[in-house]
């Protein structure tokens, strides 16, 4: 057993999960006089080291800090890498206690006497929170081929697809960022689109650049189609009109993503309605499993589009009062998603 504060006594809040909804959590827990440590199984914001390089935030920073501490940028919105520094700077000056690379792989024993046991060892914790967010399970399209070396779930930058064909699977915001940004960087993109339309919840300021390029042909779009199958130089699509092969050297299936559920129902959480919503409290975010909590994204199972970094960080203050006896913020306690 490793016990996570310095006295040897269990912890009073682990945290899985380092995000910044997960920071927020130790953060508000330090604040109400509560030990806590937040184990993370990748990097630090591990979500945010995966978004494309320079990808500028939906979000103002005011709406993306945690702590009350100040977000600096000359921008209007910041982006991901200056993201990516604030959040080690709340970690710094709050000396949180964030151990990176530790995979959690259960949760038990019940409130009050946790035991949270990783691939390193195992942790004991009074109150447990899940804030595991949804961004490293993509939403596979289940196809022969989806496995092949030239099929990515992600999108980093523009430049190894220059001058090649490349198939865009999806038509939301990142899928509309990703197809702009290899056009203008030499690539030439064909989306691929389940519905009859480029989707309209695409950002305002996005959509009607895609659509002009579709207009004008500089990126081609294929309605109506469903993926059959994934070639090592092509995808076979079914549309209404009948099968397309469109020309694919690199493939971006960006249809989204999805909470661990496994890990969730292993963990006790009962997961309700077709989106699996993890059952909680919302004025307390804690689950139907006492003392274990959920915050941040995951709180909408697969309508994962309903909790970000902005409304998703005040359950890290209800989370602390709860965890210290104390009523929520009638501030906090009036937010909705």
């Amino acid at each position: 057993m490793s016990p996570s504060s310095p006295n040897g006594e269990p912890v009073d809040l682990l945290v899985v999960g380092g995000g910044p909804v997960g920071l927020a959590c130790a953060l508000e827990a330090g604040r109400a006089g509560l030990s806590s440590c937040v184990i993370e199984k990748g990097a630090l914001v591990n979500s945010l080291t995966g978004y494309p390089t320079g990808m500028e935030f939906f979000s103002t920073p005011e709406l993306l800090r945690i702590g009350g501490h100040p977000f600096p940028t000359a921008r209007y919105k910041p982006v991901r890498e200056e993201a990516i520094d604030y959040y080690r700077g709340v970690m710094q000056a709050e000396r949180l206690d964030v151990r990176l690379y530790e995979r959690v792989e259960s949760i038990e024993g019940q409130a009050g006497a946790f035991v949270v046991a990783t691939d390193r060892g195992r942790h004991a914790a009074r109150r447990v929170v899940i804030a595991t967010g949804f961004f490293d399970r993509p939403r596979l399209l289940g196809v022969e081929g989806e496995e092949l070396p030239h099929v990515s779930h992600y999108y980093r930058e523009p430049y190894e697809c220059t001058g090649l064909d490349v198939a865009v699977v999806g038509a939301k915001s990142s899928a509309a960022r990703a197809a702009l940004d290899m056009y203008r960087h030499g690539a030439r993109v064909t989306l691929v689109v389940r519905g009859d339309d480029v989707s309209p919840s695409v950002k305002y300021w996005i959509r009607p650049d895609l659509l002009n390029r579709i207009a004008e042909g500089s990126i081609a779009a294929v309605f109506g189609a469903t993926v059959r199958r994934i070639l090592p130089g092509s995808v076979e699509v079914d549309t209404p009109a009948g099968q397309v092969s469109v020309a694919a050297q690199r493939v971006l299936a960006l249809t989204g993503y999805l909470p661990d559920f496994a890990f969730l129902e292993s963990a006790g959480v009962a997961l309700d309605g077709e989106e699996r919503a993890p059952r909680f409290d919302p004025s307390t975010m804690e689950t139907n499993r006492p003392g274990l909590y959920v915050a941040g994204t995951i709180c909408g199972g697969a309508a994962t589009s309903r909790w970000f970094i902005e409304n998703g960080r005040i359950h890290a203050a209800r989370i602390a009062a709860h965890a210290c006896g104390r009523p929520t913020p009638p501030d906090v306690a009036r937010e909705q998603p």
